[in-house]
């Protein structure tokens, strides 16, 4: 487009100076033709635009935006127009409370109350893309700073919204899936009525207050306790039931012992006892009936 106009410039220059006697006179012709030529080039050039892989191009025309759309590649259009590129492929926009670690520097988590009343910081990524064919309509309804229009701050809404059905410690730990397809339902309908398409929706993180924390932690603590009782418990179960056993089975050694041997059994038993000793013993087996026994024990 430059050229075009610079080509132009220099036409009516050789124009003007054909029509002044001047020394110069002479060279208006040239002047005229080196005109016309760069015009005819930058229009040359101009006809042609390169389309970026993953991107389309929209043409606007003295603020008049065509619907056809310009695919990757070489395209001819008309050398006036002005083509606004616009990228299809996947993009993410993430909102955290890290410094630098976001689409901005400074601290960009969301900050919602939840059911309970409390502040709770979320900590967000949002992967989107654009759909091809609705880029006109952006550009004349958003233009093309988007992200900022309608990603960041639809996104920040609609979990405020949702927040306040669900409990911090929820959100936390056994709601967070929930909630997060919760608010994917909400903000896809909405990106698709703007012509995005929500790709997936990430909450990469979810600060409790330091007080919630900290009876979080009392709570685990707690049941660890309860845990590590209810084992020692069981151990001193499992105890007392083997003393129990063991009794049991002495007890009933003991009954057997005492109904079940006879006079010989136990003139046995103890002739075997003493015949491991080192000394020999004198033994009367019958009080009516003497009768010693010395047995020895070398």
């Amino acid at each position: 487009m430059a050229a075009i106009i610079f080509g132009i410039l220099i036409l009516v220059a050789g124009v003007v100076i054909g029509k002044i006697v001047s020394p110069v006179q002479r060279y208006s012709g040239f002047i005229r033709i080196a005109g016309i030529v760069l015009i005819v080039v930058g229009a040359i050039l101009s006809s042609v635009y390169q389309i970026e892989p993953g991107q389309v191009g929209v043409q606007k025309l003295f603020g008049k935006v065509n619907n056809n759309i310009l695919e990757s590649g070489l395209n001819i259009i008309n050398p006036l127009v002005e083509v606004v590129p616009f990228d299809i492929r996947t993009q993410n926009y993430t909102m955290s409370g890290v410094n630098d670690e976001g689409d901005r520097a400074s601290d960009d988590a969301i900050r919602v109350l939840s059911a309970d009343g409390l502040e709770v910081i979320i900590d967000l990524t949002v992967l989107y893309k654009v759909i091809p064919i609705e880029t006109p309509r952006i550009l004349r309804e958003l233009g093309t700073d988007y992200k900022n229009t309608i990603v960041r701050p639809l996104c920040r809404t609609k979990i405020r919204d949702n927040a306040v059905y669900y409990e911090a410690v929820a959100l936390y730990s056994t709601k967070r899936d929930e909630f997060q397809d919760r608010i994917f339902k909400s903000i896809e309908s909405d990106f698709m009525k703007r012509g995005l398409i929500l790709e997936q929706l990430l909450v990469r993180n979810i600060t409790l207050p330091e007080s919630v924390k900290a009876t979080i932690e009392s709570k685990i603590n707690a049941e660890q306790e309860a845990q590590k009782m209810t084992f020692v418990l069981q151990k001193e179960k499992q105890e007392a039931e083997r003393k129990r056993v063991e009794a049991q089975g002495i007890a009933d050694y003991q009954r057997i012992l005492s109904t079940g041997l006879s006079d010989k059994q136990l003139q046995y038993e103890m002739i075997k006892a003493i015949a491991t000793s080192p000394n020999a013993k004198l033994i009367f087996m019958d009080a009516k009936k003497p009768a010693s026994i010395i047995v020895d024990g070398k």
